[in-house]
C-alpha cells in the first residue's frame, strides 16, 4: 500500500528502484526491531536461519538437476551424508532433539537423551524432512530452463542452438526407424508424458531414473501447460521421490545394518580385517564426537574421512571443468555455424 502511495505521489520514481526501496525499508524495520524489541528479534533470527537453510538445500538441488544428468551430484555429496549422520546420531543418542546451536552445523547428543527404543524410521524421517523436501524442490526447479527453452523454440520456430534440443528433435524424426534400447526407452517416456499428461509426468518424476532428464524439453516441445509440468515434477521429486531416497538411506545407515556391514567386511578373506579396522575406528570416533560438545574430544584423522574429502573435491572440480568445456564447445559450435553461413552468402 505504501509503495502504491509513493508511485501515485511521485510518478517519476524509477520502478527499477522499487525493489531496492522495499529491501531498505525491511532492513530498517529489522534494525529497529533488534534495538527496541529484542525478544521479537529472536523469532526473526530463527526465521532467517530456517530461510537460509532452505535456500542452501534448494540451491544444492538445482546444482544437482542442471546439465541434463551431468550436474553436481549433491545428493551423494551432501544430502545423503547428512541423512546418514542424523540417522547414526539418532540411534547413538537415543533422541533427535539435538542442541541448536551447534546443529545443523554439528551434531551433538542432548544431555537428557531418551531411550534408544523410542527412535523409529518415522522419527528420523521427520527430522530430515525439511532439507530433503527443499533439495527435491531444487531438482524440480532445475528442470525449468530446458522446459522454457523448448517451449520458446516451438512457439517461435527458431533454433535455440542447444545440443540437447537438437538431439531431441533428431530422436523424434527417427522415431519410426530401428533404435537402440536407450532411445526406445526415451521415446517411451516421451509418449507417456505426451499422452498421460500430469500423472505420466508425476510417475516419471517419482521414480529415480535417468530418463526423466529430457522431460523438461519434452513438455516444453509439446507445449504442456506450465503448472501441469511443474506441479507434477514438484510433487514427484520433492515429496514422493525424496521419501523413497530418504527411507533407503535411513534403513541403510540404521544401527544394526551398519554393524552387520562392518562385520561382513571383516569376514572377507585376507583383506577383511585390514579393511574392518578403519571402519570400526571411524564409527567409534563419530560416536565419541557425538558425546563431546565443542570438539573437546579430538580424534585422530581417519583415512576414510580423508578419502571422502578428496572424492568430494575431485567431483566438484570435475563439475566445474565440465561446465567450462560445455561453454567452450557451445561457443566453438556457434563460430562454426557463423562461418558456414558466411561462406554460403559469398
Amino acid at each position: 500500500m505504501f509503495i502504491n502511495v509513493l508511485l501515485i505521489n511521485y510518478p517519476n520514481f524509477p520502478q527499477q528502484y522499487t525493489l531496492l526501496f522495499i529491501v531498505l525499508i525491511l532492513g530498517s524495520l529489522a534494525c529497529l526491531m533488534r534495538s527496541f524489541f529484542p525478544s521479537l528479534f529472536q523469532y526473526v533470527q530463527y526465521l532467517e536461519k530456517k530461510f537460509l537453510w532452505c535456500v542452501y538445500w534448494v540451491g544444492l538441488g538445482i546444482l544437482s538437476s542442471v546439465g541434463l544428468g551431468t550436474g553436481l551430484h549433491t545428493f551423494l555429496l551432501y544430502l545423503g551424508p547428512h541423512i546418514a549422520s542424523v540417522t547414526l546420531a539418532a540411534y547413538e543418542c537415543g533422541s533427535i532433539d539435538f542442541p541448536e546451536p551447534p546443529y545443523p552445523d554439528e551434531i551433538v547428543c542432548p544431555e537428557d537423551g531418551s531411550l534408544a527404543s523410542n527412535i523409529s524410521l518415522l522419527t528420523i524421517m521427520s527430522k530430515v524432512r525439511l532439507e530433503a523436501c527443499m533439495w527435491g524442490a531444487g531438482t524440480a526447479i532445475g528442470e525449468l530452463p530446458p522446459y522454457f527453452m523448448a517451449r520458446a523454440a516451438r512457439q517461435s520456430g527458431a533454433d535455440p542452438e542447444d545440443e540437447d534440443y537438437e538431439e531431441f528433435e533428431e530422436m523424434l524424426e527417427q522415431a519410426k526407424d530401428a533404435q537402440d534400447f536407450v532411445t526406445r526407452a526415451k521415446l517411451g517416456v516421451q509418449h507417456m508424458v505426451q499422452k498421460v499428461g500430469f500423472f505420466g509426468i508425476l510417475a516419471c518424476a517419482s521414480i529415480p531414473n535417468p530418463l526423466f532428464d529430457l522431460a523438461g524439453i519434452t513438455c516444453g516441445h509439446f507445449l504442456v501447460p506450465f503448472w501441469t509440468f511443474f506441479g507434477a515434477t514438484l510433487i514427484g521429486k520433492a515429496i514422493i521421490k525424496m521419501h523413497i531416497q530418504k527411507l533407503f538411506v535411513i534403513i541403510t545407515f540404521s544401527k544394526h545394518i551398519v554393524e552387520q556391514m562392518v562385520s561382513l567386511i571383516g569376514s572377507v578373506p585376507k583383506v577383511g580385517p585390514l579393511l574392518q579396522k578403519p571402519f570400526s575406528q571411524y564409527l567409534e570416533a563419530q560416536r565419541n564426537k557425538l558425546h563431546h560438545a565443542g570438539g573437546r574430544a579430538p580424534a585422530e584423522e581417519n583415512w576414510l574421512a580423508w578419502v571422502f574429502e578428496k572424492v568430494v573435491l575431485v567431483m566438484v572440480c570435475y563439475f566445474i571443468i565440465s561446465i567450462v568445456n560445455s561453454m567452450a564447445q557451445s561457443y566453438a559450435k556457434r563460430l562454426q555455424q557463423l562461418r558456414h553461413s558466411e561462406e554460403k552468402t559469398k
